[in-house]
């Protein structure tokens, strides 16, 4: 797998982490500002995950992009 197909699936693997994250801290919360943290933090998952899904294609289109690598990733939420 090339360096900047791995640095895209370490991507994914961070938007889950941040994704699980909201979703705990925003069970846990105790105030507002709290739920205003974890909403712009599962926000900006979402948008990073639509990112790095566009860029997946992108390499796709120019045959860079390993089929098993994708096959690995391992996403929780649509």
């Amino acid at each position: 797998m090339k360096p900047c197909d791995k640095n895209i699936e370490r991507t994914l693997q961070l938007v889950q982490e941040m994704i699980d994250l909201a979703d705990r801290g925003d069970a846990e919360r105790e105030d507002v500002g709290c739920g205003i943290l974890y909403g712009v933090l599962r926000d900006s998952a979402y948008k990073l995950k639509k990112l790095a899904e566009d860029e997946i294609t992108n390499h796709k289109r120019k045959g860079w992009w390993v089929k098993e690598a994708h096959e690995n990733r391992k996403m929780r939420h649509p």
